[in-house]
């Protein structure tokens, strides 16, 4: 990952699925970030990660962090998906310019054009203090990590 703990968050604005600007400046000084980049839209095993943290978001709640999904589909897809699965936090899109985003923090996929399943704990003051990703896109990340990561911020 390019993106290392110790080191500050790239910064950046994507809209989320009703159209909004989300900043990751938004946050800073209020509450720790937990960035959570997923591969795509519609596809089960990204469903199941994101239902997961919908259903039981009390190590993200119990670490006052805000959760903020990624991938690099559109917006109008991830609205409709986000609406069908009664997601609360914001999902961003980082799909124009193609994976900026998720190419900053060292997640982007060239041979498939996705972000491949990487997240990051990210203090209140914007400095990455952990850093994680499943082995490849077909392998989920375990809650322990969250777990374990957000620990660090508490």
């Amino acid at each position: 990952m390019a993106v290392e703990p110790g080191q500050p968050a790239p910064d950046f604005t994507l809209k989320d699925q009703a159209g909004n600007d989300v900043s990751l400046e938004d946050y800073r000084g209020k509450q720790p970030v937990v960035l959570v980049f997923y591969p795509f839209t519609f596809s089960g095993l990204c469903q199941g990660e994101l239902c997961e943290i919908r259903d039981d978001p009390s190590t993200f709640e119990d670490a006052g962090a805000a959760v903020l999904a990624i991938s690099c589909d559109t917006r109008h897809a991830q609205g409709i998906w986000a609406e069908q699965q009664g997601f609360t936090f914001p999902v961003l899109s980082d799909f124009w310019p193609h994976g900026a985003v998720a190419k900053a923090y060292g997640v982007f996929n060239e041979q498939l054009g996705c972000a491949n399943r990487g997240s990051f704990v990210i203090d209140k003051d914007g400095t990455v203090v952990a850093a994680f990703a499943s082995a490849n896109l077909s392998t989920p990340r375990a809650r322990a990590e969250y777990e374990a990561a957000l620990a660090e911020v508490s």
